[in-house]
């Protein structure tokens, strides 16, 4: 999410400022074909970009060592059993948690040292699709224009536009609180992409989703994944093929596998749920069919 996790109170959300957002730091306009973005090498390339990030716990080490990157143009998928580190990995990549060792750039700033400019080239998809209770939807993505610094005018037809993208409806109008798990899911999804950024990280982006809501995300994402960089972990492994152009596996805190769909297909004999589970056990060798 983009909105923080503190207490909010209501307040008057009309009276915001009507000039345009503020610019962000510009990208070159490269955006790579998906079919030739599977193993990024031009730096300005790695929207999203992760080097040797590790977090433990207490005495239980989370994520060990951990590198990846995404480049504009693809969609990256983060696969691995619960526990596995991944959400504590993409908090880490969206700057909600510190690494103990590691680095992570967004579109080339560096977290460390530009958190605020590289943050603004980024939307997250929070595990849990978390919210403001208390506010409407309308009210959660008015508060996320606000703090993304557009103006009134530029508020009102973003949430137009997303509302119709996600099909949120009447319920825009509905407090967070009453709303269903998919539509808090669909509402959380709509602050992720409010500002249009270049680089998305989205935790299991379609849990809760109807199969068709799952359907038309999916189409959405492949839609706009041409000129952004989207990492998105999930456990539905029907969504691999369909979305991915490249796939990690995590397992206790490591990668174990990085590769193509195709590539994960043939360690299962051609089925992903038999690969998931090899590629997860003990004694699984890492394989890594694509350069990383």
């Amino acid at each position: 999410m983009l909105y923080g996790n503190m207490p909010v109170q209501r307040a008057d959300l009309s009276s915001a400022p009507s000039e345009a957002p503020p610019s962000v730091p510009s990208l070159p306009p490269n955006p790579l074909p998906r079919s030739s973005a599977k193993s990024p090498t031009d730096q300005m390339d790695r929207l999203i970009q992760m080097d040797g990030l590790s977090k433990s716990f207490g005495a239980v080490q989370a994520v060990q060592g951990l590198s990846l990157t995404v480049a504009r143009g693809e969609i990256v998928g983060l696969l691995g059993p619960n526990g596995a580190g991944k959400s504590t990995s993409l908090r880490m990549a969206a700057g909600y948690l510190e690494p103990d060792v590691g680095s992570v750039h967004i579109a080339g700033l560096a977290l460390a040292g530009a958190r605020l400019a590289a943050l603004a080239q980024l939307g997250y998809l929070a595990e849990g699709a978390p919210g403001y209770e208390s506010l409407s939807a309308r009210e959660l993505l008015t508060f996320v224009g606000r703090a993304r610094g557009f103006g009134s005018a530029a508020i009102d037809k973003r949430i137009v536009e997303l509302t119709a993208r996600l099909d949120l409806g009447t319920h825009v109008d509905a407090r967070f609180e009453q709303l269903s798990k998919g539509f808090r899911r669909r509402v959380s999804l709509a602050a992720a992409l409010f500002a249009d950024p270049p680089a998305l990280i989205l935790d299991e982006p379609t849990d809760g989703l109807d199969p068709n809501q799952k359907r038309i995300l999916r189409q959405d994402l492949t839609a706009i994944a041409a000129t952004k960089a989207i990492l998105i972990s999930t456990h539905i492994l029907e969504e691999v093929p369909a979305l991915c152009d490249r796939v990690y596996v995590m397992a206790r805190g490591r990668i174990v596998f990085h590769g193509t769909p195709s590539e994960l297909e043939a360690i299962g004999d051609g089925a992903l749920d038999v690969a998931f589970e090899r590629v997860t056990r003990a004694d699984f060798v890492p394989f890594n069919g694509a350069s990383v």
